[in-house]
């Protein structure tokens, strides 16, 4: 039987956003357990899958090091709830432990989403992925710019980004709008509906096919 997200996943984390404390999660914690077991069995599947599309990914990655932890580290953080309201699983080589470009599911009762890319690069590869667009601005376009992958996932993500030109870069480049960006990654949302059905693997992994040239861009940048 193909895995999907049950409804009393959803459940789960809808009424966890309106109930964030300790108290209740402990008197739900089984709750959070067999939700948390349903989103690993959809994860393992999505791997398996995945594997096929990306060689880099291997088909023996445990679901187990993709699922992020819902307890929220609020040392540096305003926001002092204690729990994630979503479940998320980063997919790359090293599993959610990212040290380069990958993919990122994400399951909530309205927010959920896919999205991949290359979230906030230290130093040196941000330098590598400008460096790249700027020397081979064709095959970036030819990725970013095609009609179907902008359909799906429309432009990159702007959240982080300079309000200036990059250091070695006149603001007068033809891609200077891009060579601005900090992070580099795209999004599309996904419906609890789409998720609950049994064609919801499938219609994940379509996503990543498509985000696959964009990843391996971004790879061969910082390689």
């Amino acid at each position: 039987m193909t895995p999907m997200i049950n409804p009393a996943t959803f459940d789960f984390l809808q009424e966890l956003s309106s109930n964030n404390n300790r108290e209740w999660f402990l008197l739900n914690k089984l709750r959070h357990d067999n939700a948390k077991a349903n989103v690993l069995e959809f994860v393992n599947t999505l791997i398996l899958k995945l594997s096929k599309i990306d060689p880099s990914i291997s088909a023996d990655l445990d679901a187990k090091n993709c699922v992020m932890r819902i307890y929220r580290d609020v040392r540096f953080s305003k926001n002092k709830t204690p729990y994630k309201t979503n479940f998320g699983a980063g997919f790359s080589e090293n599993g959610k432990s990212f040290k380069g470009p990958g993919y990122y599911l994400q399951i909530h009762p309205e927010k959920s989403l896919i999205a991949g890319g290359y979230w906030m690069p230290e130093g040196d590869h941000l330098k590598s992925i400008r460096q790249e667009i700027d020397y081979n601005g064709t095959d970036f376009h030819e990725i970013i710019d095609n009609k179907a992958f902008i359909k799906y996932f429309g432009s990159l993500d702007e959240e982080h980004k300079l309000k200036t030109s990059p250091k070695g870069y006149q603001p007068d480049h033809p891609d200077i709008e891009y060579l601005k960006l900090k992070s580099f990654t795209f999004s599309h949302p996904l419906t609890k509906s789409e998720l609950m059905s049994s064609s919801a693997v499938d219609e994940i992994c379509n996503g990543f096919v498509r985000l696959y040239p964009f990843i391996s861009f971004l790879r061969n940048s910082v390689s």
